[in-house]
């Protein structure tokens, strides 16, 4: 059984190796979770955005728990790409930090200092 899937649309370049965002995944979440991620335009991000938030713009990184043990995190490379040298990160280094982002919300972190102090521990494990 596959724990990690990851889809992009063909026009689409991800940043970042399959092994580190497994690599990432296991250190967050159990090695059984399934995860799915997914690569898409701001297009179709801003279509999910409006959907399931209700917000009529792209963003770079949302993520769903679908069950207790399976969830997934949708990219949106070009907010990202834009959005990487506001926070002086390259693309590949902000994609990783919202991945770990992602999974602390898919492990049910909310915004806030527990999560920053747990994201920090993670990124400090991944040097990111």
């Amino acid at each position: 059984m596959k724990m990690l899937s990851i889809r992009s649309l063909p026009r689409i370049k991800p940043r970042i190796s399959r092994f580190l965002l497994l690599e990432m995944k296991n250190a967050v979440l159990p090695r059984d979770y399934e995860l799915s991620v997914a690569f898409v335009d701001t297009g179709v991000m801003r279509e999910i955005n409006g959907k399931y938030r209700n917000k009529r713009y792209s963003t770079d990184i949302l993520s769903f728990p679908l069950s207790p043990c399976s969830g997934e995190i949708i990219f949106s490379m070009k907010d990202i790409e834009k959005r990487a040298p506001m926070v002086k990160r390259g693309t590949s280094n902000f994609l990783a930090f919202l991945f770990i982002h992602g999974l602390l919300h898919l492990k049910g972190y909310s915004h806030g200092s527990r999560m920053e102090r747990e994201e920090e521990k993670i990124r400090r494990k991944f040097n990111i």
